[in-house]
């Protein structure tokens, strides 16, 4: 081990200690340990951006301008008094719905869109109902990781990987999409159970609160609003269809973002004041403190060593998923999941090899097909590891900097007793999925 790769494991295991400890804000943190890798001459400057993932940038950028101007509307508060009144105020149904919504756009967009939409209205709603928002936006974390998980296009670790193998949405939603339902529901009655005494209502207050709210009296500008409407409905398209049309989700956020602020005449200064700017300089800082452990070949050794661990296709397969899993909650799924793919695709080749002669094409296929369930391990792993802590997926990333404007603000440790060891409940019913699916039978 280098001197080189010894500081850089050093500087993220400090950062994470002190992030853990929230005695400095974890912004602070992040890009100072970004500017000591430089410093320490691990990475250079140049390799520092290169590592930031300006396509998750841009996109939390572009929806941020989006919603800054939406808001303005009073939409949000519509939409959080229609459904209070259409849920009686009921907590449980509230976060219900709200779960489901959540997993369900997670699959079709992706999770960091989504939550950017679906956390506003939620910490509105609990302020209407004065209740904190904590059980409901943790929810959301989960179940937008978990949706995420069941398509190509829900969760980044997905679209590397249906990149590397040509594997389709079709293939994604048949494979990880009944092993996603039942992850979701088991999630459900967990919080259930665990927050059953943070999700009662008392009926008498909530029709008192309800019979106060007008949502007729709440839209502000109503040409604003079928603007946005309009600007809101194109851009979420674009994200559909952004592999056909060959433009990154960043491009497309951004466009949208650019496009309502333009044609709405508002000002601008007023709206970039809005923008989570802490939240998007700790992502930089992390991409790049991770993006030194990729420099040192840190990442590449942890995947090394899930291929030394057997040949045998159960034990790689348990394997790449509890490690990916673990691995996904501490650091970023993104460049672990990079750096994995063509590690999987060197063992699949050695375990399958090309003995009949098919050209490159038809091995592709031939080898892919018969390593499926370790792509479905590295998937499954990399998505639902993300739920393990605060930082373990961007969506994650993205609530909890919301949530730093109530009086409940989400944590590492808050966040930690609950969301890994329903991570660690996730990752043993994927177990018991692969293993029935594709490894005993």
């Amino acid at each position: 081990m280098t001197a080189q790769t010894i500081i850089a494991i050093a500087l993220f295991i400090s950062s994470y200690i002190i992030i853990i400890t929230e005695k400095i804000h974890r912004t602070k943190i992040a890009i100072m340990g970004a500017v000591l890798l430089i410093c320490f001459h691990i990475i250079t400057q140049s390799e520092a951006f290169e590592y930031i993932d300006f396509n998750t940038i841009g996109l939390l950028l572009g929806m941020m301008l989006l919603i800054s101007v939406i808001k303005d509307t009073g939409a949000f508060t519509y939409v959080a008094i229609f459904i209070t009144k259409k849920t009686g105020g009921s907590k449980w149904k509230i976060l219900l719905w709200f779960s489901l919504f959540t997993a369900l756009a997670s699959a079709l967009l992706d999770n960091v869109t989504t939550v950017l939409l679906i956390a506003p209205i939620t910490i509105l709603i609990a302020e209407m109902l004065n209740i904190s928002p904590f059980p409901f936006l943790i929810a959301e974390i989960l179940s937008a990781n978990i949706g995420g998980t069941a398509t190509l296009i829900g969760d980044p670790p997905n679209i590397l990987i249906g990149s590397a193998t040509d594997l389709s949405f079709v293939d994604f939603l048949v494979h990880l999409g009944p092993v996603s339902v039942i992850i979701f529901l088991v999630t459900l009655v967990i919080f259930k159970i665990i927050f059953r005494k943070d999700l009662k209502s008392d009926q008498n207050d909530n029709e008192r609160i309800i019979s106060e709210m007008n949502e007729a009296k709440v839209i502000k500008d109503s040409v604003l609003l079928r603007r946005s409407l309009i600007v809101l409905g194109f851009t979420l398209a674009g994200f559909l269809v952004h592999s056909f049309i060959h433009l990154k989700p960043a491009t497309i956020a951004l466009a949208g973002g650019g496009t309502l602020l333009v044609w709405s005449g508002t000002d601008i200064e007023k709206h970039l004041k809005e923008i989570e700017w802490t939240t998007l300089f700790f992502f930089m800082g992390l991409f790049i403190l991770v993006g030194g452990l990729e420099k040192t070949g840190v990442l590449r050794y942890l995947a090394e060593s899930i291929i030394q661990l057997s040949d045998n296709m159960l034990v790689l397969c348990v394997s790449i998923l509890w490690i990916s899993a673990l691995a996904s909650s501490f650091l970023d799924n993104i460049p672990f999941v990079a750096a994995t793919i063509p590690l999987i695709t060197r063992i699949a080749t050695t375990l399958f090899p090309n003995t009949q002669g098919l050209d490159e094409a038809a091995y592709h296929i031939y080898y892919i097909h018969h390593s499926l369930p370790l792509w479905w391990s590295l998937a499954l792993g990399s998505c639902l590891g993300g739920n393990g802590t605060i930082i373990g997926a961007s969506a994650n990333v993205v609530i909890s900097g919301f949530s730093e404007k109530t009086k409940t603000p989400l944590n590492f440790r808050n966040y930690f007793r609950y969301g890994f060891p329903i991570m660690l409940v996730s990752i043993t019913i994927a177990t018991a999925y692969l293993l029935t699916r594709y490894l005993l039978f």
